[in-house]
């Protein structure tokens, strides 16, 4: 990775090396040029980050010239390219009510936008959310005449845990934070979201203009089944029955669930957790497992490479996501792709995500959630079955579609 002054437009070249175009001037484009914006992005850790990322990597691998717009992760601006794409970082601060996010530092973000596309000239800008790089873009587009594809990736559930929004006032801080979202996406030409639910839900919140669904897509070349052993070597887990967990350990995840389900579990099979991924949550979790006596059969692996969530999920016999606030969930697909059952909360967009290959339940029934593990783990036969189901379901969700159907939107809006 390679980084560059802000006014300094880098662009990848046909011989692998960045050469370094002074503002003002652009070579001559191959093909078409795509300016995604979005407020979190790679080194951040989360849904929409892993999403934009890998939009825009796979992007540049089908040929589309692709630059990103995002909040730096050191504070100070730059440009770089990582995997092809052209990413500029705008100046950044902390923001106060996450341990690690940055947030975009709003003073003179228009002008800075409306440069950056004079001199990239993208001939669509493709937004993932509706707060400050989101909306400075869509304004930034509009006042350069571009079309503008818009992608939510939010639940205000999302927020809550961070901005301390008591549970009585969250009806009415939703509320508030949907009106928003309405005002700042009706000015998108399109707008899509990851599920068809997820659509239904952005309707159900008074957005009235129609929201095709989109799936993330899943990688099937890097997420498919691996030896399991090897993979349990390799993160130093213990050789035995095995439930995962990947992503935030935030709140709106309800990993407590998961805790006070694994005494029941233990009752009929010598099992283990695995939470892979870091969050706010981590203490409580650890506390909560020495308190029920758990302890020594819950493993937290914190942050682990992108490029090393593949072996992850073979190092399990079980994938769970007791999550409430998925609006699709990239982590059940990939867990999906790589052979795994799912059991997951009967909530949102997950029902979409599991039939044949696994279990639902309702959120907040721990007798329900352990019972489900429990089954899977018991019987070969049955991980077997649902496992061939997973793969079945996940090809269903192969980004190379999703990817396709992005190009497809942009050459609608370019025409």
């Amino acid at each position: 990775m390679n980084a560059f002054p802000l006014d300094a437009v880098p662009s990848p070249t046909t011989d692998g090396l960045d050469t370094v175009m002074p503002a003002g001037s652009r070579a001559a484009a191959r093909c078409r040029t795509v300016l995604i914006a979005t407020d979190t992005y790679p080194p951040d850790v989360n849904g929409a980050a892993y999403f934009s990322h890998r939009l825009a990597s796979g992007l540049v691998a089908r040929g589309t010239q692709v630059h990103v717009v995002c909040a730096s992760d050191e504070g100070s601006p730059r440009t770089d390219i990582m995997d092809g794409v052209v990413v500029h970082r705008l100046r950044s601060a902390p923001l106060l009510v996450h341990p690690t996010m940055r947030v975009t530092v709003p003073a003179g973000l228009g002008r800075t936008l409306l440069r950056l596309i004079g001199r990239v000239r993208p001939q669509v800008v493709h937004v993932q959310g509706h707060f400050v790089v989101g909306r400075a873009a869509i304004e930034a587009a509009r006042r350069a005449g571009l079309p503008v594809a818009a992608t939510n990736h939010f639940m205000p559930d999302n927020m809550f845990q961070f901005a301390g929004i008591p549970a009585r006032l969250r009806g009415r801080v939703g509320d508030l934070v949907w009106h928003d979202f309405r005002r700042v996406f009706a000015r998108a030409d399109r707008v899509t979201t990851p599920t068809r639910i997820a659509a239904e839900l952005l309707s159900a919140k008074g957005f009235t203009r129609e929201v095709e669904a989109v799936s993330c897509g899943v990688d099937l070349h890097r997420f498919q089944p691996q030896p399991q052993q090897w993979a349990r070597q390799r993160f130093e887990l213990e050789d035995r029955p095995t439930i995962l967990f990947v992503g935030r350990l935030d709140e709106e995840k309800r990993l407590d669930e998961l805790v006070w389900a694994l005494p029941q579990v233990l009752n009929r099979v010598d099992a283990q957790i695995v939470f892979v991924g870091t969050g706010g949550r981590r203490p409580a979790l650890e506390r909560l497992a020495a308190r029920i006596g758990v302890g020594g059969r819950v493993r937290f692996l914190g942050f682990v490479p992108d490029a090393a969530l593949p072996q992850v999920y073979s190092a399990a016999d079980v994938f769970a996501m007791p999550g409430v606030a998925e609006l699709q969930s990239i982590a059940t697909l990939e867990a999906m792709a790589s052979g795994l059952p799912v059991v997951a909360a009967r909530a949102m967009a997950l029902p979409h995500l599991v039939a044949d290959n696994g279990r639902l339940y309702r959120p907040g029934d721990v007798r329900e959630l352990a019972g489900h593990l429990t089954a899977i783990l018991t019987s070969a036969d049955l991980r077997a079955s649902m496992a061939k189901a997973s793969l079945a379901l996940a090809a269903t969700h192969d980004h190379r579609r999703s990817l396709a159907r992005f190009e497809e939107i942009y050459a609608e809006l370019i025409a």
